[in-house]
């Protein structure tokens, strides 16, 4: 399993980190940002496969920044892959 830290750009939230286990996303923790939807996000995607977890947060905007927390993650795993 390998741990992935990830500084985030445009956002409120400063770091991500999760882990990889295969092709699996685990425990995802956000620094920073919304604390709550956070949570919920990296409670949702646990388990779930990289490609699905960057197909379903993909391009999400927050407020009219161009990107979110959740499309900073995306851009995480893709900059893993």
């Amino acid at each position: 399993m390998k741990t992935v830290n990830y500084v985030p750009k445009g956002v409120c939230s400063r770091q991500i980190q999760f882990k990889i286990d295969g092709d699996i996303v685990r425990d995802v923790k956000f620094t920073g940002g919304c604390h709550g939807n956070l949570q919920g996000i990296a409670k949702l995607v646990e388990g779930m496969k990289i490609d699905d977890v960057i197909q379903r947060l993909d391009g999400i905007n927050c407020n009219g920044k161009g990107t979110s927390c959740p499309d900073q993650f995306a851009k995480a795993l893709k900059a893993y892959k």
